[in-house]
């Protein structure tokens, strides 16, 4: 299988620094890959390619993050990665399950059973207590928490004393938090995080994006978020950039300086759509 290649970016290549080396990856298994992936909108002059041809893979325990500029792809790649959104051509699998193969009723099985997801909207119940919000996913499935799991969980959130409040009675980031908190809840194979933070101040930010990285560090979660913001990336261990519906680049080990001045580069060559 040949993936479109693209140059890898590091800490190095902008400072003379001394790191330790980033482990190999290459004997780590993979949980998401896309393969020549194209989305494409309307037809003749109209036509829109979103996504041309996208090879990437997305390893186990590891944080990904997704950059570019406005309209570069990033959202319509970890939607059609995330089997929200059907793609043109290429081939897309979690795990071993070729999502294009798949019928409504197996993909949504497949979304419930085997992904979480984090969104700028927090998305929760009004009517529903943060416990019973987090356990839903679960509850619709008809399948029981792992307790010593959801325990895990909620102490990693900090939410063992929100566990009785609704939504309206939570704090913008503890409402978050109870969607991070739902999105691991259910050991999905990985989750998908479209702008996570966006309606979130920098405190209540840093702490989601906190959690994500030790849900990745300490339980051995696999994440890929779509961002914006070179401070959220940098508590990536990757970041992905596209530009114009492909993958031109990638960076271990970001910074948030190191993403900033990287960004950047786009404005110069003019790649701003």
């Amino acid at each position: 299988m040949e993936h479109v290649p693209f140059k890898t970016s590091s800490r190095e290549e902008f400072f003379p620094v001394t790191t330790t080396p980033v482990a190999d990856r290459s004997t780590t298994t993979v949980a998401a890959r896309a393969t020549d992936l194209s989305k494409i909108y309307g037809q003749g002059e109209t036509q829109v390619v979103a996504l041309d041809r996208v090879s990437v893979d997305f390893r186990q325990a590891e944080f990904t993050a997704i950059m570019g500029p406005s309209g570069s792809g990033k959202s319509t790649l970890m939607h059609c990665v995330a089997g929200l959104d059907t793609f043109s051509s290429g081939s897309v699998r979690i795990g071993d399950t070729e999502l294009g193969s798949l019928k409504d009723k197996q993909l949504t099985k497949l979304r419930r059973d085997k992904i979480g997801f984090i969104f700028q909207a927090f998305n929760l119940l009004p009517t529903l207590t943060a416990l019973e919000n987090i356990t839903l996913p679960m509850d619709i499935a008809g399948r029981k928490p792992d307790k010593q799991w959801l325990n895990t969980v909620i102490d990693m959130v900090g939410l063992r004393d929100r566990l009785g409040h609704r939504p309206a009675q939570l704090s913008g980031g503890q409402q978050q938090r109870v969607a991070v908190a739902r999105a691991l809840a259910s050991r999905p194979d990985i989750i998908f995080g479209d702008e996570p933070t966006g309606n979130l101040d920098s405190r209540s930010g840093a702490e989601v994006l906190g959690f994500l990285r030790n849900s990745v560090r300490e339980l051995g979660q696999t994440v890929v978020m779509v961002t914006h913001d070179p401070v959220a990336a940098a508590y990536a261990d990757r970041v992905v950039f596209l530009a114009d519906g492909q993958i031109v680049d990638h960076m271990l080990q970001p910074t948030a300086e190191l993403v900033l001045d990287f960004m950047k580069q786009f404005d110069a060559k003019g790649r701003t759509s």
